[in-house]
């Protein structure tokens, strides 16, 4: 017996080397790196780590030890979370949901610029660990209290847990400002990815609402602001390029909306769009509406999909206001703060920022364009990350730290 164990305890070794190694040919046979790109190969290296980690943690998924998502988060969050003792870091729950509050230990003799944050990670990963230092940065930096909201993740959490809990959590604080020494005329909303999608919702649904104070601006960073058309040129153009891949980003969609994964294909291609109601939202979702140069005629043009009327029963939740920012009402946009919007040329969800900030400026809305030519989806959390950090991600987030300070 003693001898079967030495012999499974010598070949773990060897098989999770087999892993990494699938891993690696995995990013080589799949993925394609823009030649824009700065330090391709600290890109390869990171791409790397994260295949493996989804590896490992689909191993443990079927051998029930835990889910995929809860082992990448795990990993995640053991990532150096660094103290700034400049920063007084305080974990509280609003009801269920888990909060971080960041406040600058320096004293003032006035309220503070609030910010409410929500994280990006596809429904899938991050966590108020993994954007810690991201949260504390921007506290620091802008003097600004700073509340990071621990939203429900898949695969535990469904639509629509992201939004009700980001909403709840915001108008909490909102509440509450003067408890946090917040000034109710600065209270900015920012988040990234999914994040920046949950931002252009909850400002959506707080017009109107007297009760509470007005949030002076938003700010999306790559934001995902629709789940309808998958056919814009940044989709064709970045679909195999890390860290949001397109097959990845419509699995999540899918499972977060309680979407069949054999709905992909139809999706992809448009079969499940009533052509009245793209004849109607057309106007903003094609890509039409995009300024020139980002529309390459490299890419294939937008052709749907015979209609298949099944596929549509099935993902019609895709056109709900609530999932796709984008098409709501213009007597809504109108009424929403100013934006600073940030999109990166290498990054799937480019087109989306583009298509929103249209939207915006159609209806007056004022808009801060940032565009990071050498950025991609996620870069901005990797802004402190040492070896792992790129010029685009610092840029990034200093770019954002100044938006905020001239608020």
């Amino acid at each position: 017996m003693a001898v079967l164990w030495l012999l499974l305890l010598a070949a773990l070794p060897i098989f999770f080397l087999g892993v990494f190694l699938q891993a690696v040919w995995e990013h080589w046979r799949t993925t394609r790196i823009p030649a824009a790109l700065q330090h391709p190969a600290r890109f390869r290296a990171l791409h790397c780590i994260l295949l493996y980690a989804m590896a490992v943690g689909n191993i443990f998924e079927k051998l029930r030890i835990c889910s995929m998502p809860r082992f990448v988060r795990f990993l995640q969050d053991k990532l150096t979370i660094k103290k700034n003792p400049e920063v007084v870091v305080t974990d509280l729950r609003f009801g269920t949901i888990p909060v971080r509050l960041f406040q600058p230990k320096a004293s003032t003799s006035s309220p503070r610029r609030g910010i409410l944050f929500y994280h990006g990670g596809g429904a899938v990963f991050g966590s108020l660990d993994s954007y810690h230092n991201l949260c504390s940065f921007l506290a620091r930096e802008t003097d600004s209290v700073v509340l990071s909201v621990g939203y429900r993740l898949l695969p535990e959490h469904h639509y629509p847990v992201i939004f009700t809990d980001c909403l709840n959590a915001s108008i909490h604080f909102l509440k509450a400002l003067k408890t946090y020494g917040v000034d109710p005329s600065k209270v900015v909303a920012c988040g990234e990815s999914v994040g920046g999608g949950m931002v252009a919702l909850i400002m959506q649904a707080l017009v109107g609402r007297t009760d509470l104070p007005q949030i002076r601006a938003q700010v999306l960073i790559y934001p995902m602001v629709q789940a309808i058309n998958f056919q814009l040129p940044s989709f064709q153009q970045n679909q195999n390029v890390p860290f949001l891949p397109l097959d990845f980003m419509i699995t999540c969609a899918c499972k977060y909306l309680a979407i069949d994964l054999s709905w992909k294909e139809a999706m992809l291609k448009g079969a499940c769009i009533p052509p009245g109601f793209w004849k109607k939202y057309r106007k903003w979702l094609s890509s039409d509406n995009l300024p020139r140069r980002f529309r390459s005629k490299v890419q294939q043009p937008e052709t749907l999909a015979p209609f298949n009327e099944a596929a549509y029963l099935e993902t019609k939740h895709i056109f709900d206001v609530e999932n796709a920012p984008i098409i709501a009402d213009d007597e809504v946009i109108a009424q929403l703060p100013e934006a600073f919007l940030v999109s990166c040329e290498m990054d799937i969800l480019r087109d989306d920022t583009l298509l929103y900030k249209k939207r915006l400026e159609d209806q007056g809305v004022r808009v801060t364009w940032y565009h990071v030519e050498d950025g991609f989806h996620g870069c901005v959390v990797l802004f402190d990350k040492k070896f792992f950090s790129f010029p685009c991600s610092v840029s990034l987030a200093h770019a954002v730290v100044s938006y905020i300070k001239g608020i």
